[in-house]
């Protein structure tokens, strides 16, 4: 890159830059007069200091959804790449509700339809939260007692979860070679094994959930651990003192205390395996659909196959999915309560 292309790139940044802050300024300089001088409301202030981050989410996040939505009814594609308008109406792009019908009547991929590709998600999904949430659980009690060296075993454990995931899955998947790979040549010196990781629809599903699992029990522990610690020690005291035992003790105090941080920790666990594309793409190095979930399925249909209505379709009917999951487990488990009593 020449000095003259990086001066103007420079340039073109600090005009962007420049821009912002004065749509900031303004911005502000309004919601002053209108809520200090007209208004006079005790809650100027926090407006004012939210107004700047709702604006930018509504730029970064809120157009593109609603661009998003507007594709979606278009048949937009590699074939017919053209800017459709609204909804696609003057360019004849409009196709309705079409491509959400196809989305449940025909194959997403290339045989495999959403309802195998939903189980499959539900699946990948279930499992690997339970052994987050378990192993976490198990390891932060373990850490939580005393004991020597445990800033060493937190940092050992917290390892995988600081190394870059990108570079943590391509050892992973060389790791899963059926001759030269770690796994195999562990698993030979028990007498088990080789097992075709990246090959065999079953094994290559159980490839992608083992290292999914030694990526996110990191995170949940770290979680658990913070509300261990918060947990006051007299509790347990008044426990011992009644004649209660360890695990009546972990399921009266240690768990209903732990709730209002297992509850996001889950959520945040439950969306983030179920959008994870990152491993279910790297480890399915020979694209079996079997091994596919939603969200690589929707990466195909937009950047393989090049079907950019149909994926638009697609991922709102993902994002609809999870908002369902979250409201509902959301009310039923109350944990949002406290903030408003």
């Amino acid at each position: 890159m020449s000095l003259d292309a990086v001066t103007t790139a420079i340039g073109q940044v600090g005009l962007t830059l420049v821009v912002i802050a004065g749509v900031v300024v303004v911005l502000e300089g309004l919601l002053y007069l209108l809520l200090v001088r007209l208004v006079k409301t005790r809650y100027a202030i926090p407006i004012m200091l939210v107004a700047p981050a709702v604006l930018g989410l509504l730029i970064l996040i809120g157009y593109p959804l609603l661009w998003e939505l507007n594709v979606s009814f278009t048949n937009m594609s590699l074939r017919n790449f053209r800017d459709p308008g609204f909804l696609g109406l003057q360019t004849d792009m409009f196709v309705g509700l079409a491509n959400y019908i196809e989305v449940f009547t025909q194959p997403v991929l290339k045989l495999t339809g959403f309802w195998q590709l939903l189980a499959q998600t539900i699946l990948w999904t279930s499992i690997n939260v339970f052994f987050h949430v378990s192993l976490g659980m198990a390891l932060a009690l373990l850490l939580h007692r005393k004991m020597r060296g445990k800033g060493i075993y937190r940092a050992l454990i917290i390892l995988p979860w600081a190394v870059p995931q990108i570079i943590a899955l391509l050892i992973w998947r060389t790791e899963y070679n059926f001759e030269y790979g770690a796994v195999n040549q562990l698993l030979g010196l028990i007498g088990l094994g080789p097992y075709p990781w990246l090959s065999d629809p079953v094994w290559n599903f159980a490839a992608m959930v083992i290292t999914n699992v030694w990526l996110g029990v990191p995170f949940m522990m770290v979680i658990i651990l913070g509300g261990l610690q918060s947990i006051p020690y007299d509790y347990y005291e008044a426990a011992e003192i009644d004649g209660a035992t360890s695990r009546q003790s972990f399921r009266a105090i240690t768990l209903p205390l732990l709730r209002p941080v297992l509850t996001p920790a889950i959520i945040l666990g439950t969306v983030w395996t179920f959008n994870n594309i990152n491993v279910p793409f790297f480890i399915n190095q020979n694209e079996l659909e079997t091994s596919d979930i939603l969200v690589t399925a929707l990466f195909r249909q937009a950047f393989q196959y090049n079907r950019y209505g149909d994926a638009a379709a697609f991922a709102f009917v993902i994002f609809l999915l999870l908002l369902a999951f979250t409201v509902v487990y959301v009310r039923r488990t109350g944990s949002l309560k406290g903030a408003y009593e």
